[in-house]
């Protein structure tokens, strides 16, 4: 946490310098914070515009901001993984080392290392893709380099910057590019675990862990079900889809459905869709990505353990099981305490957010989670707002961006058994 926001201020500072800004003068210093906070939690909320604000010295420190932040996150969940690891049996605990690239503790130096250079090769491999479809469309080369480069960094980092007029607005008409940031922000918000499991043991996935058929799972069908429900509710829309036609639509609205779960980027105008879509688009950013992931949000992993904890007490079963294997009592107290702590946390900073600024509660609730869930997607709050509410904001990141990894850190260390039971009695529940 303290490495967190030693950064953020630092990148606070050299933002809010002149040489930072595009124009003359220097940004504000509750615009520069928000910006920094932004790109260290990975979230891509922005008081400004970017590609208007920041001259290329401020593009660099976002740029650079946003890959120590997540490679500071990756390692942050990783060693969490590693910690909780050490409660499980023999055959977990393989399975956990050979997911976060280490056995112990002792071995940071070795997950750093494997995490670095999995998100280098990644990004690697997205610039190589992005590079052409850049010089096809007119760009020069170094231009283009630049471009490749930085969309590469933000959508593998699911943090939602863009550097072009209008966001993937820009790019709506352009299905290479959107399906390269959207396949990269997809495995971006799998996490880092799923990624290696997944790559090691490529041949054999049913001997993959409980944790990467989750995460697979719970994520595949997230996206298909936000796909087909923004379909039907924003198909008719006059000022979004109503005049697109279909295969554009159903390209348009899976774009959004991927990044509502934490990418950020869209190519609709979000403030413009219907009230509905803005609760789908809420809870779909409230759940987020997957646990060890650059994503935000209370994890696929914690949705997935009380559904299937809720659907074993409706069956009147004892124990909670999912692909043949028993979930621990303990990863259902934690992810009810995750659930618990991110809805306190919305429901207090839409309060006050709804002092402090004059905006109607659909969209400060829309904001609020989105940047609880450090997702990005914005309905013009955070331009409007006042530097109150910039702040308000920044801490919301912040604290959806460590708060989830701090709290599972601490409670899984916090195992204590006693030498007495109390007598048991159930309270009238519903």
């Amino acid at each position: 946490m303290a490495g967190f926001a030693l950064v953020a201020a630092v990148c606070s500072v050299l933002l809010a310098l002149p040489v930072a800004a595009r124009g003359p003068g220097s940004a504000s210093v509750a615009d520069a914070v928000l910006v920094a906070v932004s790109a260290v939690s990975v979230t891509g909320l922005t008081s400004v515009v970017t590609e208007q604000q920041w001259s290329s010295f401020g593009l660099g420190v976002i740029t650079i901001a946003i890959q120590v932040g997540g490679i500071g996150i990756l390692t942050a969940a990783s060693l969490l993984g590693m910690a909780m690891s050490k409660r499980l049996g023999v055959r977990q605990r393989l399975l956990a080392a050979q997911a976060t690239g280490a056995s112990q503790l002792g071995q940071v130096g070795s997950l750093l290392r494997v995490v670095l250079l999995t998100m280098i090769a990644a990004e690697v491999v997205v610039t190589l893709l992005l590079l052409p479809r850049f010089l096809l469309r007119g760009e020069g080369v170094w231009e283009a380099l630049w471009h490749a480069v930085f969309y590469a960094v933000s959508s593998f980092n699911n943090a939602g910057f863009t550097v072009h007029p209008g966001g993937m607005e820009h790019f709506a008409d352009d299905p290479w590019i959107l399906g390269v940031i959207g396949t990269a922000v997809f495995i971006g918000s799998l996490g880092f675990p799923v990624v290696f499991v997944m790559s090691v043991f490529w041949r054999t996935p049913r001997g993959w862990d409980l944790h990467t058929k989750l995460t697979l799972t719970v994520s595949a069908a997230l996206v298909l079900v936000g796909w087909a429900l923004l379909l039907v509710f924003e198909t008719g829309n006059p000022r979004t889809l109503a005049d697109t036609g279909p295969v554009a639509t159903a390209g348009e609205v899976l774009f959004l459905s991927v990044m509502s779960r934490s990418g950020g980027f869209t190519t609709m105008d979000v403030q413009s869709m219907t009230q509905t879509s803005h609760v789908l688009l809420d809870v779909l950013m409230f759940i987020g990505g997957g646990s060890g992931s650059t994503a935000g949000g209370i994890k696929v992993t914690t949705l997935a353990v009380l559904v299937l904890a809720s659907v074993s007490e409706a069956r009147g079963l004892t124990d909670t099981t999912a692909f043949r294997r028993r979930i621990d009592p303990s990863s259902i107290r934690l992810a009810i305490t995750v659930l618990l702590a991110g809805a306190g946390t919305v429901l207090l900073g839409t309060v006050v957010m709804l002092n402090v600024t004059d905006e109607p509660l659909d969209l400060v609730l829309f904001e609020v989670v989105s940047a609880f869930a450090t997702c990005g997607l914005s309905v013009g709050v955070t331009e409007r707002a006042p530097d109150a509410g910039l702040h308000v904001l920044s801490a919301l990141m912040l604290i959806g961006r460590l708060g989830t990894i701090t709290l599972a850190s601490a409670l899984s260390q916090r195992s204590q058994s006693r030498r007495y039971r109390y007598a048991e009695e159930r309270p009238i529940v519903g």
